[in-house]
């Protein structure tokens, strides 16, 4: 309906602009010619000019829509990548630069001959300047960017940024975690990780090719069929090699939090003083207490290090370690604990067969 009604205005415009340009410019030229024939003129002449450019733009102006709406599509798409804080900042680079080239016109115009082309060419050059020299500073600015990030109009108060990284993406659980609803605010990819999936997917070696493709498909889903607000940052920093490195730059400037399960990134976040929530501490913090004295239903799959031991595990993977549990693999059967060791790889639980213990307290029958 509304491109309909636009249509049609337009359309008027273009009759009445049709109507006075014969009605003024081609009547009166074709008056002062000295043609053998008397020529049209009068209003109706000029009625039938404007109707025959109310037609033309009538059809015409369809297109014009459309080629309209993909430069505007096309400009958004090019703005979108282009940090918010980054537009600020050329634009206020902008704005000081022609105020000093309006200041020095002043004096430059009064120069003879060449004064306003010298003004003109001055202020071209201090606008380039500007815009250069604030978005070569933009690091310095970083405190701004808490006013220009885009953040999702779900968003909690008080919710900080979470900055993803390469391994996390790639492990997967992240999904799980933020369908769950545990992990709240902004999620943000960096462009530099995006590029690292993007070489992982396409190694030669199959296993990283699945892990990368894997990556980009919980992305994907993440993004689109989850509704999770996830933004795309395309701040880079080519003063750094590492990707590491990079993450904890970029969460330094964005004031946020670094999601990983690399143990090597998180000691460095650490010592750099940047928050990281480490997905494998998450995992073994969840995991379900046991205390020594109680009793489980463990199958046994294989057989353990030490002579005898039979070794079964949790849903959650943790390794159950049971004393004289060989002669059951294959078999589930009920364990007593023993004892438990908590180690950096996470949790053990060491066991026996409960009809063993019971079978120890019995007396035998003389």
């Amino acid at each position: 309906m509304l491109r309909a009604t636009i249509r049609v205005i337009l359309s008027i415009i273009a009759f009445v602009a049709g109507y006075e340009f014969f009605n003024v410019g081609v009547s009166s030229l074709l008056t002062a010619s000295s043609l053998p024939f008397q020529p049209p003129t009068g209003m109706w002449f000029s009625i039938a000019g404007g109707s025959l450019t109310g037609i033309i733009f009538y059809f015409i102006i369809p297109r014009f829509m459309d080629y309209l709406a993909r430069l505007a599509s096309w400009t958004d798409a090019k703005l979108k990548s282009i940090p918010t804080l980054d537009i600020a900042l050329a634009v206020l680079g902008l704005l000081v630069a022609l105020l000093i080239g309006l200041l020095l016109s002043f004096i430059l115009g009064k120069i003879p001959w060449v004064g306003p082309y010298l003004s003109l060419a001055v202020t071209m050059i201090l606008a380039y300047l500007g815009v250069t020299f604030v978005l070569n500073r933009k690091d310095e600015f970083a405190f701004l960017n808490n006013l220009f990030t885009r953040r999702s109009a779900s968003r909690k108060a008080g919710s900080s940024v979470k900055v993803l990284d390469t391994s996390v993406i790639i492990d997967g659980r992240i999904m799980d975690i933020c369908q769950a609803g545990f992990l709240e605010g902004e999620l943000v990819v960096p462009s530099f990780v995006l590029e690292e999936l993007r070489h992982i997917a396409d190694s030669p070696d199959i296993l990283k090719r699945n892990r990368g493709r894997r990556g980009l498909d919980i992305l994907n889903k993440m993004q689109k069929e989850m509704g999770l607000p996830i933004t795309i940052s395309s701040r880079d920093f080519d003063d750094i090699a590492e990707v590491d490195s990079k993450l904890v730059k970029l969460a330094q400037i964005l004031n946020g939090k670094i999601v990983t399960n690399d143990f090597n990134l998180n000691k460095v976040c650490e010592l750099q003083g940047v928050p990281v929530l480490n997905v494998n501490e998450l995992a073994n913090a969840v995991k379900p207490v046991v205390l020594p004295g109680e009793e489980m239903n463990a199958q046994i799959i294989k057989d353990g290090k030490e002579a005898g031991q039979g070794i079964a595990y949790l849903e959650d993977g943790t390794m159950i370690v049971v004393e004289g549990g060989r002669k059951h693999i294959g078999d589930t059967i009920e364990v007593l604990v023993t004892s438990v060791l908590q180690t950096a790889a996470g949790r053990m639980i060491f066991a026996r067969p409960k009809n063993s213990i019971s079978s120890e307290r019995v007396p035998a029958n003389k």
